[in-house]
């Protein structure tokens, strides 16, 4: 049996809006950009868990199902990552506890503010490519 650790499954909504632009959101945290996310509970589905974080994390309810657009793995961090578009149905982007600032961002913008490993994922999903797009990461640059 091995001794490292579990991988964790986390989840991260890209919410697009009507002019094409993706909702990123600056973590309390670490002060980074990126889609909003996190990982999942125990008991909880993927699609409750991506509705509860983009809600905890945005004031944003997503309609579902969404569609998956990517898997991601941070080979450093042991995390895999899903990812969905998503449609925005109710609510109001709004900061919280997690949650420092929220922008909409163009193609060009989501480059300039967020790492790569967190920029490709946004830029996967407004592509929405079918099959999904399936990449690993060291948590900052692609692999």
């Amino acid at each position: 049996m091995s001794t490292e650790r579990p991988h964790s499954v986390s989840v991260a909504g890209v919410i697009v809006d009507d002019r094409g632009r993706a909702l990123l959101i600056q973590r309390r945290d670490n002060g980074q950009w990126e889609p909003p996310g996190g990982v999942l509970e125990p008991g909880e589905t993927i699609l409750d868990a991506l509705q509860r974080e983009v809600l905890e994390e945005t004031g944003i309810k997503i309609a579902l199902p969404a569609a998956l657009t990517g898997i991601y793995k941070n080979m450093t961090g042991l995390i895999v990552s899903m990812v969905f578009r998503c449609e925005a149905v109710d609510g109001t982007p709004t900061t919280g506890e997690e949650t420092r600032a929220l922008r909409w961002v163009t193609r060009e913008e989501v480059t300039e503010l967020a790492d790569e490993a967190y920029a490709i994922r946004v830029l996967d999903a407004l592509d929405a490519a079918s099959p999904p797009t399936v990449r690993a990461h060291d948590g900052v640059k692609l692999i």
